[in-house]
């Protein structure tokens, strides 16, 4: 935001209060002006930002823990993403977490605009039997409603908790709560 002359969010709560899906329009509300620096120009520099601070990025709190839970049991464990799939793949493999997953499921392309038909795709295909989406978005919440799956939402990543209330998913403080709820 600096880089194109808007103020910088001041902190977390600021954050929550703005980010959804879609993307662009995320960056809408942030200010960001497409006839000044189209949206697609934008998604190019947030990569390349992202990409170099990537190797900074860590797991929360007991996720490698869900994880092997997960793993361990019967169920299938995927991972679906707005993130294009070959940066997911590689964050992933920078995480030490990707031979978790039964399958990746990532978009074609940088813009972030939803995953919504990647997980209706992927029902169609493998029907599964009791499918549960693990998120932190409101996206997340819609996404699993229209794939039919049930949803637990963590009220730890991007937006707050009374954003992700407002849906009727359950919703918990951190990745220790799922394990009871599952």
């Amino acid at each position: 935001m600096k880089r194109h002359g808007l103020r910088e969010l001041k902190n977390l709560e600021e954050y929550h209060s703005v980010f959804g899906f879609p993307i662009i329009e995320y960056y809408r509300r942030l200010g960001f002006d497409f006839s000044k620096t189209p949206y697609n120009d934008l998604a190019v520099e947030w990569v390349e930002i992202y990409d170099s601070l990537a190797n900074k990025a860590f797991l929360y709190k007991d996720a490698l823990q869900l994880l092997k839970l997960i793993q361990d049991s019967t169920a299938k464990q995927l991972i679906l993403s707005a993130t294009e799939l070959k940066m997911l793949t590689k964050q992933l493999k920078s995480l030490g977490i990707y031979g978790y997953f039964d399958d990746v499921l990532g978009t074609g392309n940088i813009y972030a605009y939803s995953k919504k038909e990647i997980a209706i795709k992927w029902v169609k295909e493998c029907s599964p039997e009791f499918p549960v989406l693990i998120g932190d978005t409101t996206h997340d919440y819609e996404v699993a409603m229209a794939a039919g799956f049930d949803c637990i939402l963590v009220a730890n990543g991007h937006e707050s908790k009374n954003s992700l209330l407002k849906t009727t998913s359950t919703v918990v403080d951190s990745l220790k709560e799922v394990f009871n709820l599952l």
